[in-house]
């Protein structure tokens, strides 16, 4: 291919389907492997949100996955996503990256240094400087005001001062910005970014993927509910993701036998949330531990609305791009949307309904609404949003656009 490009990829949290979740870097390189191009992915040994953790001892290994070159860097391992040893870890994966020999390596036409972690900046500005290269920051969420407005951190505590220096480094220094958040262009402008730098490229969906999917096992088939209306969420269960408001909405629905709630997937707010559920006896709650990414599509279907909310926060005006939003899409299923953001991409699609961020009551409504609709005006929702992801927000198409930027 004469236009071939080699490029590198910095992401500590990038995993792949064997090994658990984040996927977007996986998802990326593995389509610009099949345009031709060859990819290195620079990610650490251990995620919280790993299933399955490689098992290394050297501080590089290298692992040949789907033609993707994955080099995992050894960072040590911590309990909770909002410990000190999580910070920790970020700074390992940094420190080590510095001592890393490039030199083994066949010259990068291209980096990409993708958040969280911002730390990483660094490694890839020397690297370019190195190779005399570009590179581009990619930013998945905007560090370090989500630290601020979810993490409740004070703008002047020392972690926020150090990452709020490395973003705006970024911004200076990156060739361009990808954000996967549409409207983050004037937080960045703020924060020294070049108006020109700015390119949107969202999240989105593997149709290989999603299209080949694994219905779900009889054991977990068998912790749902019987001929009731399922409000289905899947997902991590953290403080970002707002639930208790959607566990609040089901203590004031409990009344009606025929609306039942399914929350899938782990965090560090699942105890609290089974919690408050046992503590108010709220028998119309099941939670379920985590699936495997090719059973998602499966549990879906067996869902009569998905819903993702938020907290209300001004962060959000920048936009979302949470990779469930896409997998429920794709599913075909109508959307409950809890934000406070006018041009969200539900009602963009027309495939589900938008309200308020915190507001339990209408959260409830808005549930007992959709439950009375008809089938056919379910699935016209739901085929509404499966159409849009497909066009707009597949894999493919995303990695056109990066390889344009390349």
């Amino acid at each position: 291919m004469e236009n071939k490009k080699n490029i590198w990829i910095i992401s500590q949290y990038t995993g792949s389907p064997y090994h658990g979740m984040n996927y977007r870097g996986y998802y990326l390189a593995r389509e610009f492997v099949k345009k031709g191009h060859s990819v290195t992915i620079f990610t650490g040994s251990y995620s919280h949100l790993f299933i399955n953790p490689p098992q290394i001892k050297e501080s590089f290994t290298e692992e040949n996955i789907d033609g993707i070159n994955y080099i995992w860097v050894k960072t040590p391992r911590y309990k909770s996503s909002k410990s000190i040893k999580r910070v920790w870890s970020m700074l390992a994966f940094m420190f080590r990256l510095l001592f890393f020999k490039t030199s083994t390596k066949e010259k990068p036409d291209k980096i990409i240094i993708s958040s969280l972690s911002l730390f990483p900046v660094l490694n890839a500005y020397i690297w370019s400087k190195i190779f005399k290269i570009e590179f581009i920051f990619e930013v998945r969420d905007i560090w370090p005001l989500t630290l601020i407005e979810v993490g409740g951190f004070s703008k002047y505590h020392p972690l926020t001062i150090v990452l709020g220096w490395f973003e705006k480094f970024g911004y200076k220094k990156a060739q361009y910005v990808v954000s996967l958040l549409p409207y983050a262009k004037s937080h960045m402008l703020k924060n020294g970014m070049n108006e020109n730098k700015f390119q949107y490229i969202p999240n989105g969906v593997n149709l290989d993927e999603v299209e080949n999917y694994t219905d779900i096992s009889d054991d977990i088939k068998k912790l749902l509910p019987k001929d009731k209306f399922i409000v289905g969420y899947l997902g991590t269960i953290g403080i970002a993701n707002a639930l208790e408001y959607l566990i609040q909405s089901a203590k004031l629905l409990n009344y009606n036998n025929n609306i039942h709630f399914v929350l899938i997937g782990e965090g560090g707010e699942l105890e609290r949330l089974k919690k408050y559920t046992n503590d108010n006896l709220l028998n119309n709650i099941t939670f379920i531990p985590p699936i495997s990414k090719i059973e998602v599509q499966g549990m879906l279907k067996l869902f009569d609305i998905c819903y993702i909310g938020w907290h209300n926060k001004s962060i959000y005006k920048y936009g979302i791009s949470a990779n469930k939003i896409f997998d429920y899409m794709y599913s075909a299923k109508p959307i409950l949307h809890s934000i406070n953001l006018e041009n969200d991409i539900i009602s963009n699609a027309n495939c589900g309904v938008t309200i308020k961020a915190e507001d339990i009551q209408e959260i409830a409504k808005a549930i007992l609404d959709l439950s009375s609709k008809s089938i056919e005006t379910l699935d016209k929702m739901g085929q509404n949003g499966k159409a849009y992801v497909i066009k707009y927000h597949s894999y493919s198409s995303l990695a056109t656009k990066y390889i344009n930027l390349l």
